[in-house]
């Protein structure tokens, strides 16, 4: 009697590597995407720690002790905004922003109400492929994706 359901192994020969190299790209493809997404959550949460240093910088400098009200003046913005973007009140010696690419004009800083104070920073993450696919018809599909981290602090 013949086994129906078996092969020879000379029938067999090279089927593997046909089999490697047609999920290989998809593997490969997989594990960049992973990696992207673990670089842009590894953004993410610099520009949350980034809005909670400035938060925490513009809440203990904001508050007029003496008229009992917020001061946000322009040098108090300007101050804010560097510790957000670099980690210092003023850039000396040329630190590296807290993300790629970020910059002061990316930060906001007002104040909410009698006595809170907002900082919001919004991103756009660029991954390492590029920033656009460009596209056979019509205009290229944009790759960046807007990343925001806003923090509410209430004035000491």
């Amino acid at each position: 009697m013949r086994r129906c359901g078996f092969r020879s192994s000379r029938a067999q020969r090279g089927l593997a590597m046909v089999e490697l190299a047609l999920t290989l790209p998809l593997l490969v493809l997989l594990m960049l995407a992973f990696a992207e997404f673990g670089r842009m959550l590894f953004q993410y949460n610099s520009l949350q720690q980034a809005s909670r240093d400035a938060g925490r910088y513009v809440a203990s400098q904001a508050w007029n002790a003496t008229l009992g009200t917020l001061d946000l003046n322009a040098a108090l913005v300007t101050k804010t905004k560097n510790v957000a973007v670099y980690g210092l009140p003023a850039n000396p010696n040329g630190y590296p922003a807290a993300a790629p690419g970020l910059t002061t004009g990316d930060v906001t800083v007002s104040a909410v109400g009698t006595n809170h104070v907002r900082v919001s920073i919004a991103y756009t993450f660029v991954p390492a492929l590029g920033s656009a696919i460009p596209a056979l018809y019509g205009s290229s599909v944009p790759l960046g994706l807007l990343l925001t981290s806003t923090v509410v602090m209430r004035a000491l």
